[in-house]
C-alpha cells in the first residue's frame, strides 16, 4: 500500500515538473521583451530596440512551425513558436507607430514599393504583415512541394533553430569591435545563458530533433562567450573607443 502511494505520489510530482517545464518553455521566450516593451511605451522611443530581430524571430519560428509537417516534435515548443510569432508582431506594431508619431516629415515607405534599400523598414504595420504573410505563403507552397524529401524537412528545420541561435552574435561582435562590454547587462546575459541552458537540456530529454539541442548548445556557447568577453575585458582594458555603443539584444529563450 505504501509503494503505491509513493509511486502515485512520483507520478504526481513528475507531471507537475513535466507542466512547469512545458509552460517555461512556452512563455519564457517572451519574458526579455515584456520590459523592453513597456519602456518603449513609457518612452516613447524605439530606436535602442532594432525590428530585425523580430524579423529573424519571426523567419524562425515559420520555419519550424513549417518543420512540424515533415518531423513531428513537442507541442509545447510548437506554442512556443505561436507565442513569439504573435509577441514580435505585437513589437513590430509598438515600433511602427512610434516611428510614424516621432517622424511625421519622413517619406512614408511601403512593402509594395519593392525597394529593397527600405526592405523592413516601412512607415505602417500593414507593411510589415504582408511581407509576413507574402514569406508565409511562398515557405508554406514550397514545404507542401518538398515534404517527401528527408534532406529538404532536415535542412528546414535546421535554418529554422540555427537562425534563432544567431541571435546572440550581434552583441558578441559588437563587443569584440568597441573591445568593451560597457553599457551592456551582464545580469541580462546571465539570464541568456540559464535560459539556453535549461531549453538545451528540455530539448535533450524530451529527445527533440537533433537540429534543437544542436543549436541549443551552440547558443549557449555563445553565451559562454560574451560572458568570457565581460571577464576579460573588465580584467584586461583594451584602448577605449572614440564612443560608448549602447547596444539592447534580444533573444529567444
Amino acid at each position: 500500500m505504501d509503494d503505491e502511494i509513493l509511486d502515485l505520489s512520483m507520478d504526481v510530482v513528475q507531471q507537475l515538473v513535466s507542466w512547469i517545464a512545458s509552460i517555461a518553455i512556452i512563455f519564457g521566450g517572451v519574458v526579455p521583451y515584456i520590459p523592453q516593451y513597456r519602456d518603449i511605451r513609457r518612452t516613447q522611443n524605439a530606436e535602442g530596440f532594432s525590428t530585425y530581430v523580430c524579423l529573424v524571430l519571426l523567419v524562425a519560428n515559420i520555419l519550424r512551425i513549417l518543420f512540424r509537417f515533415g518531423h513531428y516534435f513537442e507541442t509545447p515548443l510548437l506554442w512556443q513558436s505561436i507565442i513569439m510569432i504573435i509577441t514580435m508582431l505585437i513589437m513590430l506594431n509598438l515600433c511602427t507607430n512610434v516611428h510614424m508619431a516621432t517622424e511625421l516629415n519622413t517619406k512614408r515607405r511601403s512593402f509594395t514599393d519593392f525597394d529593397w534599400n527600405y526592405f523592413w523598414s516601412w512607415s505602417r504595420f500593414v507593411d510589415y504583415l504582408q511581407c509576413v504573410l507574402s514569406f508565409t505563403v511562398l515557405a508554406v507552397y514550397v514545404t507542401y512541394l518538398m515534404l517527401d524529401s528527408v534532406l529538404f524537412v532536415e535542412s528546414l528545420g535546421f535554418l529554422a533553430v540555427f537562425t534563432e541561435a544567431m541571435l546572440g552574435t550581434p552583441q558578441l561582435y559588437c563587443n569584440y569591435q568597441n573591445k568593451s562590454t560597457e553599457g551592456m547587462s551582464i545580469k541580462m546575459v546571465l539570464m541568456w545563458t540559464s535560459g539556453d541552458t535549461f531549453k538545451t537540456v528540455y530539448f535533450l530529454l524530451t529527445q527533440a530533433p537533433m537540429q534543437f539541442w544542436i543549436c541549443g548548445l551552440l547558443q549557449v556557447c555563445v553565451d559562454i562567450a560574451i560572458l568570457f568577453q565581460v571577464y576579460y575585458y573588465s580584467r584586461y582594458p583594451q584602448k577605449p573607443v572614440s564612443h560608448t555603443t549602447h547596444t539592447t539584444s534580444a533573444k529567444a529563450l
